[in-house]
């Protein structure tokens, strides 16, 4: 039986993950969210443990008690995020870039700190971080978000080159342009913040649906499917779904889908 965690797993992409998870067998989920609302509509659409926690607080005290309870951790998914402030850098309240720097960057790497040594004991483990807009290019009026979720891709890289002779395999991905309570806090924060031009953007994202939840939680599970690692890969525009085992093998040995993002 595969133990699979997932912060931020209650809601969005997380939740969308932990259905698609659901379907396989020989598989027992733990959802660790600190929305206790969300916990109990998670737990009406899917069987799992779920903890409610903040990542950015007493992650390591949880992880320690799911292993002493399984043994192991097979696969972790770092899910939980924050949007922090929107608008122009020079207008933002520095205070309100702790937020998504604490959750978005260091939420994900104390889990991964919490969760890798018994990965290394048990000599297998895979690791998904979530990366997102701002991460390769800039993303205007959004510089705390960008920046945490850019240094979320280069702490992948390092892990995954460290990590390797144990078996354990880190990736991040860019889930897409997915309708989230992200794109309405977006939204909140009005033309002022965002500009016409974005604002117009988002707003033509949130009447069309926006991307497929299901196709970034479909690339969670290629990735902890398969060999790749040290990658960063968009759901959207990535042609992931197509790669062979030979091309995963070629694509680990160069520099291809980095941070560096050469073609």
């Amino acid at each position: 039986m595969k133990i699979i965690i997932i912060t931020g797993g209650a809601g969005g992409i997380g939740l969308a993950t932990a259905v698609a998870f659901s379907k396989l067998k020989n598989t027992k989920l733990i959802i660790i969210d600190r929305n206790k609302k969300n916990i109990k509509l998670a737990q009406e659409k899917i069987e799992c443990d779920t903890y409610i926690v903040d990542v950015t607080k007493n992650i390591s005290q949880v992880i320690r008690k799911i292993y002493k309870k399984y043994h192991k951790i097979d696969i972790l998914i770092n899910c939980a995020g924050r949007l922090g402030p929107v608008g122009k850098f020079h207008t933002n309240n520095l205070e309100d870039w702790v937020l998504p720097l604490s959750v978005n960057l260091l939420g994900t790497v104390k889990t991964c700190h919490a969760v890798l040594p018994y990965m290394i004991k048990n000599r297998h483990g895979k690791i998904v971080n979530f990366s997102g807009g701002g991460a390769l290019y800039p993303f205007p009026n959004f510089s705390a978000y960008s920046t945490s979720k850019a240094a979320v891709v280069r702490f992948t890289e390092n892990l995954a080159s460290e990590y390797k002779k144990n078996n354990i395999q880190v990736n991040a991905i860019a889930p897409g342009a997915i309708n989230t309570k992200f794109l309405d806090d977006s939204l909140k924060a009005g033309v002022k913040s965002l500009g016409h031009t974005l604002y117009k953007k988002l707003l033509k994202q949130k009447r069309s649906g926006g991307d497929s939840v299901e196709m970034a939680a479909k690339l969670i599970l290629f990735l902890v499917s398969t060999d790749l690692t040290g990658k960063i890969i968009s759901a959207k525009w990535d042609n992931w779904q197509k790669w062979t085992r030979n091309d995963i093998k070629r694509i680990n040995k160069t520099t291809l889908y980095t941070l560096r993002r050469m073609q």
